[in-house]
């Protein structure tokens, strides 16, 4: 809880016993007013101060002015208690609301691990460690295995596995070699790179990121708090209802202390206490419905803009699928059985430190006799050589066979193909690709029967991509896409969209689109801290299908939500009409103030009811 929301709290609590208190103290009169004004200037008095910078700005009709007129009413009709307890029901609303955020958004610039520390600088031979912001293009850098790649730059020495993740979010490592350019923000895996800076700092790949993520927040429009829209058209109209009731019966009768006394029980019968409260509780409801299902709502207005989500945009790596490598199918040449062909894969692969061969390790499972395995050379960009019992195995690309004269076949499944040869002749293939998450097709099938568009959007290739929007049944993809590239296709697609559209992903490269997105979703089991801090919803458990739960917890708490404004509306209007008419007292402008919002705040808590779909 935030130091302003403790201070509204003790203010609340303190305001309340006084509110007791001075109910109980038997003195009659005027004599009773200072005991009421005290906690009323405790609990209201940044409601009146607001109120009367607004109207000093010229924003007169908001909620603050009408709870403040309406309030003095009841102090002027002698209703101290009334007074006291309207403004105390408005700032528990307020303080539901606040809660409901939670804690504030730190910054996302502050979050992301991409930014190098230091870059290796290469001068006269020897290596100093400097900050990336010193280093100038032509510069030489020197990276080492599990080191961040500083700036972009072109390969000058040395060959690598580089980990993209941070950029294109995709598991699948890239080799790079000599000649071949790199971006910062990459992880060297494998080798020693010796690289020519091409960019300074500023204009690195890292730090349009960061741009892009500090400034997407700035353009997303937000969703504006009801209370404030429906106060725009509810405060005039009720006060200029109440001043033509005080002034024209009054100047034809000439009976002023009456009209101006209904006039008043008008607008304490107009207070919209039973929407300040029940609106900020169905919402805080729903919020706390949803974190029981495993689905952390950053604030209301998002689960208001959740129930007319009309797009949804996927990334593909750790949202729709596992987001690791793992062994997806084993095709092996005529004669040669699927046990021979991976175990022979997983000991040439024995001594690599390459994802790719760790999966293949793991799919094997067996205990390897390092006496087994001799000869071992590493061919950089195409796999590797080795004997394995004395006997010559190739394991690589489809580059590294084609150079010893062995033509492989082509495997009918999209994703990395690992051709293994034995002796010259060609034993098959082993495909390692990241799978979909089990859950991934039923939520997308899901969306498509509420008439929700689904679109992907990755860094991985053309192929990858098309292969598993096809499996998932996938309205429209786009593949080969870097974080800025992402932020351009979602402008395309928000341009396109007649509603809300919400963007799905668990990476650092999906920040600055979590941030553009009307609502931007993470994962947050295995998301990074800056798609979790950068989105507006979090789903704990990286399940899918959740998606679809908290749109239906969206749709039934905005259903609560009108059935709240209705209902307050609709006994509210008739207790006007009363009071217009002088047949309503004041105690049947409490009931319309503090029975019917009793009575809404009642139905907002089934919002906590809600069941599992």
């Amino acid at each position: 809880m935030t130091r302003k929301q403790k201070r509204t709290l003790v203010r609340s609590l303190v305001s309340g016993a006084l509110l007791v208190a001075a109910a109980l103290i038997p003195v009659e009169g005027l004599w009773r007013l200072p005991l009421f004004l005290i906690p009323y200037f405790i609990i209201g008095w940044d409601v009146l101060r607001k109120a009367a910078v607004n109207i000093a700005h010229g924003q007169v009709f908001d909620e603050n002015f009408l709870m403040c007129i309406a309030t003095l009413g009841a102090l002027v009709l002698g209703e101290y208690a009334e007074a006291v307890g309207v403004m105390l029901f408005y700032q528990v609303g307020e303080l539901f609301q606040s809660c409901a955020v939670g804690k504030s958004r730190r910054s996302i610039a502050q979050l992301m691990d991409i930014r190098p520390d230091t870059a290796n600088l290469l001068r006269d031979g020897e290596i100093t460690e400097v900050d990336p912001e010193e280093v100038a293009p032509g510069d030489i850098i020197v990276i080492r295995p599990g080191e961040k790649v500083p700036l972009d730059g072109v390969v000058l020495e040395g060959a690598s596995a580089l980990d993209t993740a941070a950029l294109t979010g995709e598991s699948s490592p890239r080799d790079v070699a000599t000649g071949d350019e790199i971006l910062s923000g990459c992880v060297s895996l494998t080798g020693v790179l010796t690289v020519r800076v091409t960019k300074e700092f500023g204009q690195t790949t890292v730090a349009k990121i960061l741009d892009l993520v500090e400034n997407a927040a700035s353009k997303k429009a937000k969703a504006e708090n009801f209370i404030t829209k429906f106060a725009r058209w509810y405060t005039p109209s009720v006060v200029i209802a109440a001043a033509v009731l005080a002034l024209i019966p009054s100047l034809i009768t000439g009976d002023w202390v009456v009209w101006v006394h209904r006039a008043l029980i008008f607008l304490v019968i107009s207070c919209p206490c039973a929407l300040v409260i029940s609106i900020p509780l169905s919402f805080f409801g729903g919020i706390g419905g949803a974190s029981a299902q495993g689905i952390l709502v950053k604030g209301g207005n998002y689960l208001e803009l959740l129930a007319d989500t009309k797009t949804v945009v996927f990334d593909k790596t750790g949202t729709l699928t596992r987001g690791e490598f793992s062994l997806a199918e084993l095709y092996p040449a005529p004669g040669i059985s699927e046990a021979e062909l991976l175990e022979t894969a997983a000991l040439a692969e024995l001594y690599s430190s390459h994802p790719i061969a760790q999966s293949l390790r793991r799919a094997w499972g067996g205990e390897a006799d390092p006496a087994r395995i001799s000869q071992v050379r590493e061919i950089p960009g195409h796999g590797i050589s080795v004997s394995v019992d004395g006997v010559s195995v190739l394991a690589g690309n489809e580059t590294l066979l084609r150079q010893e004269g062995i033509e492989p076949t082509q495997p009918p499944m999209t994703g990395t193909a690992v051709y293994v040869a034995k002796n010259g002749a060609y034993l098959g293939c082993a495909v390692i690709a990241d799978r979909p998450k089990p859950t991934a097709a039923e939520a997308i099938a899901a969306l498509k029967a509420r008439g929700i568009r689904t679109v992907m959007l990755t860094g991985d290739t053309e192929a990858v991509g098309q292969a598993v929007a096809a499996e998932l049944g996938l309205d429209d993809v786009r593949a080969q896409l870097l974080p800025a590239d992402k932020v351009t296709c979602l402008e395309a697609l928000l341009a396109q969209t007649d509603g809300v559209l919400a963007y799905v992903g668990d990476g650092v490269n999906d920040a600055p689109v979590l941030s553009r997105a009307d609502v931007g979703i993470a994962m947050g089991a295995m998301g990074s801290d800056a798609a979790i801090e950068a989105a507006d919803i979090v789903l704990m458990d990286d399940d899918p299908a959740k998606l679809t739960n908290a749109m239906d917890i969206s749709r039934k708490c905005l259903r609560i939500v009108r059935e709240n404004i209705v209902f307050a509306l609709g006994v509210k209007g008739l207790f006007l009409l009363l009071g217009a008419l002088g047949l309503a007292s004041m105690w049947g402008a409490v009931f319309a103030d503090v029975g019917v919002a009793v009575l809404a705040i009642l139905n907002a808590s089934r919002m906590l009811l809600h069941k599992r779909t």
